[in-house]
């Protein structure tokens, strides 16, 4: 046994053996080589026969080409959804990708403030045209909705309740769960209603001392029909106003105009504001 595993090559001598790519790490093509040739020795040991260069060369070539199909690649969007999450959402258009191969070859102001002289804050031109376009005091820019709807509860309503309406317990787009978010922020969620009618009456029964947020989920995707009946986000704001405790909205996609395409509309910033 011991003389057949001498005969199994090194990493080296695997990774020689391999046509060479620049562009991936090498770090990695050694750790891959590696857990080759361990998963060789293993087997080996367990009784199976020793496995021959060619075969540990091509076990290492599908790692590589697993590798490389991981990498971003252009595809063709047939699926009829224009702006597709799962393929990047929307392309940007040349000019913008002109301006930002113009801001990123060289050095730019990025986190400086020119008037100043001194260090400035990253997104701040950012968060002037979101504010603008939303109409807003401010903004802040986050990765996505979750993430949003967790550091609003955090910083707004920690360790108070949070009143949301069963029907808008949902899951979004890569297994966020409304439940899950709100107790990650440190609150404590309280379910009113029912799955297909929720009304004001039911938000207004549920505030005590200890409510921090009244809560608005976007259902994405979901969409309940028939017997239905929702508070609106104008009833809950009056509500939020007279018990003095916060109105939070999260409103999906954000849209900032309706496009021309057929569906039920999606609500405006605008018109939430």
């Amino acid at each position: 046994m011991q003389e057949q595993l001498r005969q199994l090559p090194s990493v080296q001598v695997l990774l020689d053996s391999m046509d060479a790519d620049s562009s991936i790490p090498y770090p990695w093509l050694r750790a891959q080589a590696r857990a080759v040739i361990d998963r060789a020795r293993e087997q080996m040991r367990t009784g199976s026969q020793a496995p021959s260069r060619a075969e540990l060369q091509r076990q290492l070539q599908q790692a590589l080409d697993r590798l490389r199909r991981q990498r971003l690649q252009p595809v063709l969007n047939a699926t009829g959804v224009l702006i597709h999450t799962n393929l990047g959402r929307a392309p940007l258009p040349k000019e913008a990708m002109a301006k930002a191969a113009e801001a990123l070859a060289g050095y730019c102001s990025l986190e400086f403030d020119l008037e100043s002289g001194r260090r400035g804050k990253r997104a701040a031109r950012l968060e002037q045209l979101i504010a603008a376009a939303c109409g807003t005091e401010s903004s802040l820019v986050v990765n996505n909705n979750a993430a949003a709807v967790l550091l609003a509860l955090a910083s707004l309503a920690p360790g108070r309740e949070v009143i949301v309406s069963r029907g808008e317990l949902v899951e979004i787009g890569g297994g966020f769960r409304i439940p899950e978010v709100i107790a990650q922020s440190g609150c404590r969620l309280v379910e009113v209603g029912t799955t297909n009618r929720t009304r004001l009456s039911d938000y207004a029964g549920a505030v005590t001392e200890n409510t921090g947020a009244l809560l608005k989920i976007h259902p994405s995707n979901f969409r309940i029909h028939g017997f239905t009946e929702e508070t609106s986000r104008g009833e809950l704001r009056e509500l939020a106003d007279r018990a003095a405790i916060w109105f939070i909205e999260d409103l999906g996609s954000g849209a900032f105009w309706q496009p021309p395409v057929s569906g039920p509309p999606e609500p405006l910033v605008r018109s939430s504001m």
